[in-house]
């Protein structure tokens, strides 16, 4: 039988009933004081964005320092492409985890430790001597950042009631989008400025301050699984992990390689096996009743051809203003701002008048407006272009990721049980992640090729063609978004309970 989450007061934990461990809490909620309410959705929303904007930002301030890192620590391509995506890799890997660990031994508790964990490898990237231990500390900071960011949706849902929770995430989006603007902005002003390895000491301070409010200020809460698959983990982080190094190898070995191909086989046998060993425990981590939901599955689909789209783009952007426009690190960063910096301002007004019209004209306006202004910026660059109309184009590629950011996290914990909310915010990330991976991996393999960086022609005609596949992914994305249902033709997932009162 599924148990609903549980919550308590601020910074209060109930004591544990006879016979069980902190882990095994007895589902109670005790009574919230009304006047309370608003001030711990304020607190909730506040940390939980401030957690997520600590990791998209670190996310995109290295995106930015990618020249400045090939310099430094003499790293080639490869190189380049590892510090992204072991970040992506530990984080893709772990997303399952850190959920179903939320679940068990609670969400604040996950969420302020993922937050140390963060901080701690921020430290430690800083501190990097060469490009292997800076690759190491990044995966460090993707397993933390994987206890962070599907327990900062999971508080926020729980927190706000159904009819205000759109509004809610739109500001969550906002802030992340907040953090996509200044991230490029940030890394340049540093990288030219002092160095780069301030990009991640900017982490430390934030963290130490957010892990201590973390603890006071949220509520805990636990989700319906009262002990730990340890076979669905294994299974599912050996698959997840199978999957995305096959896609990062393949721009490097080739994807006709043998690594490639076993590696990718492997993964979607192990993540088969999850599916199938979930379907026959009894106590799986990820319900089956998930996918029985169009809304989710949509969802999912529109979560891993967007960030397809705009992870391999942006990994070769910051690259093309500098080295095929000759930017600053800081200039390129400013001149992103017309893409970048559009989530900050449209992204909440789509949060919120999703709650009005529902999630899928926005994710299909969303998904083609990105999918126009990566097309126009492939069509338009040429080695020393006039910045007008790459501006207006990265506006419109903008404006398309703001109405997507808010309104398909909205579609995904809109369409489970409250109980599920964990669990379906981490397997979203997980896809999303994987996503984000497989477009860095395709648009660089298209991008890779010999003599790509000796000259500026070359790198522009290899850039052009690799934006139009990334236009592409945006266009396939809308087929997805078009299958979200509508407001009015949502049939939420039955929980176990509601389930037995029908059969």
């Amino acid at each position: 039988m599924s148990v609903s989450s549980t919550t308590t007061g601020p910074g209060v934990e109930p004591a544990p009933a006879p016979g069980l461990d902190r882990g095994d809490r007895a589902p109670t909620t005790l009574p919230t004081e009304p006047g309370a309410q608003p001030a711990r959705r304020a607190w909730t929303l506040v940390l939980a964005s401030l957690g997520v904007f600590m990791t998209a930002l670190d996310t995109l301030v290295v995106a930015n320092s990618l020249p400045a890192l090939r310099a430094s620590l003499h790293a080639d391509l490869g190189d380049l492409e590892w510090t992204v995506n072991a970040y992506n890799l530990a984080f893709a890997v772990a997303l399952l985890t850190g959920a179903a660990l939320g679940d068990r031994y609670g969400r604040k508790r996950t969420y302020w430790m993922g937050l140390l964990g963060f901080t701690l490898a921020s430290a430690a990237a800083a501190l990097s001597p060469s490009v292997g231990v800076l690759i190491a500390a990044r995966g460090v900071q993707g397993v933390a950042s994987a206890a962070i960011m599907p327990m900062t949706l999971t508080l926020i849902s729980e927190a706000f009631p159904a009819d205000r929770r759109g509004a809610a995430i739109g500001l969550w989006g906002g802030i992340t989008g907040l953090a996509v603007a200044l991230g490029p902005v940030v890394g340049g002003a540093i990288v030219g400025g002092i160095s780069w390895h301030w990009i991640f000491w900017l982490n430390v301070p934030v963290g130490l301050a957010l892990v201590p409010l973390s603890m006071a200020r949220l509520n805990e809460s636990f989700g319906p699984r009262s002990q730990l698959d340890i076979v669905g983990l294994v299974l599912a982080a050996a698959g997840f992990f199978g999957i995305t190094w096959g896609l990062i190898r393949s721009s490097r070995v080739g994807w006709d390689s043998g690594q490639t191909i076993s590696a990718l086989g492997a993964g979607f046998v192990l993540v088969a096996a999850f599916l199938v060993w979930e379907r026959r425990t009894a106590t799986p981590m990820l319900s089956a009743r998930l996918f029985q939901s169009r809304a989710f599955n949509a969802a999912n689909g529109v979560s891993f051809f967007m960030y397809a789209s705009l992870f391999g783009v942006l990994f070769l952007m910051m690259q093309f203003l500098q080295t095929g426009l000759g930017y600053s690190p800081l200039a390129a960063g400013l001149r992103t701002l017309p893409w970048t910096g559009a989530p900050m301002v449209v992204a909440p007004i789509a949060g919120a008048l999703a709650d009005r019209f529902g999630n899928r004209p926005f994710l299909v306006v969303g998904l083609a407006l990105q999918a126009v202004g990566l097309g126009w910026i492939a069509a338009i660059a040429e080695p020393g272009m006039s910045y007008r109309w790459l501006a207006v184009a990265l506006g419109v590629a903008g404006v398309g990721i703001s109405l997507c950011f808010p309104t398909v996290a909205n579609a995904v914990v809109g369409s489970v049980p409250a109980s599920e909310m964990g669990v379906a915010s981490g397997t979203n990330s997980s896809v999303r992640e994987i996503g984000g991976v497989f477009g860095i991996a395709i648009l660089a393999s298209v991008f890779a090729g010999s003599g790509v960086y000796t000259s500026t022609r070359t790198f522009v005609d290899h850039f052009t063609t690799a934006v139009w596949i990334g236009a592409a992914f945006s266009a396939v994305g809308i087929l997805a978004a078009a299958a979200v249902p509508g407001r009015h033709d949502l049939t939420p997932i039955p929980t176990a309970s509601t389930r037995g009162q029908h059969e």
